[in-house]
């Protein structure tokens, strides 16, 4: 059974960016004992932390995994990834870069467009957010006045952004497919931001489902 530090570490994995009540709600003890905790692993090295606005007031601590946390977990991924990338940024010009992202996002749509093209709008949602979920992603969607908004909560990619921004083009050229309309995308978890929201205007929507 994995000890309460191991579940904090693990947590933050999956979702970089936790705060202490997050942490304190999925890994089941109270928000002090969570603290307490963090202290340690901040200590040791394999966590840090840093201030995020989130609407009005006083901004909050998050909390995320160092390099040296992220290599506590048996997969080198993150260093592996981040080699590669980088030999490719210093082999290829950035707009062939980008066109690379762009490649592996037309391939996902590609598995997947044709079932969707005839379903509402809400529909589509829907199975893209079952598809973004197989690749890692944890997504929610949700309609705002005039607009539906998806928002990517945790993201699979965070920890190879930081150093390679780049690959964000893969989920934004995903969704722009899948819907064959572009999206705007107005907040990045890279910013600072709590998710990666996209906006899909209500008029391009309704042009799309004719």
């Amino acid at each position: 059974m994995k000890s309460t530090r191991e579940r904090i570490l693990q947590t933050l994995l999956n979702n970089p960016r936790s705060s202490i009540n997050d942490l304190a709600a999925v890994v089941g003890i109270n928000a002090i004992s969570v603290r307490h905790h963090l202290t340690n692993l901040q200590a040791e090295g394999t966590v840090a932390a840093e201030e995020e606005r989130h609407g009005v007031g006083r901004p909050r601590l998050v909390y995320f995994l160092t390099e040296k946390g992220l290599e506590r977990f048996p997969t080198r991924y993150l260093t592996l990834t981040n080699r590669l990338l980088s030999q490719i940024k210093e082999t290829l010009p950035q707009p062939a870069v980008n066109q690379l992202f762009t490649k592996m996002a037309q391939e996902l749509v590609g598995e997947h467009a044709q079932k969707i093209r005839s379903m509402p709008m809400e529909q589509k949602l829907e199975t893209i957010k079952e598809v973004l979920l197989n690749e890692g992603f944890t997504v929610e969607w949700d309609k705002d006045g005039n607009t539906y908004q998806i928002h990517e909560i945790s993201c699979p990619y965070y920890h190879i952004g930081q150093n390679h921004p780049e690959i964000c083009i893969v989920d934004q050229a995903f969704i722009s497919g899948m819907l064959s309309i572009p999206v705007e995308k107005v907040s990045c978890i890279l910013r600072g931001d709590r998710y990666c929201t996209y906006v899909i205007p209500e008029s391009t929507t309704k042009e799309s489902e004719k």
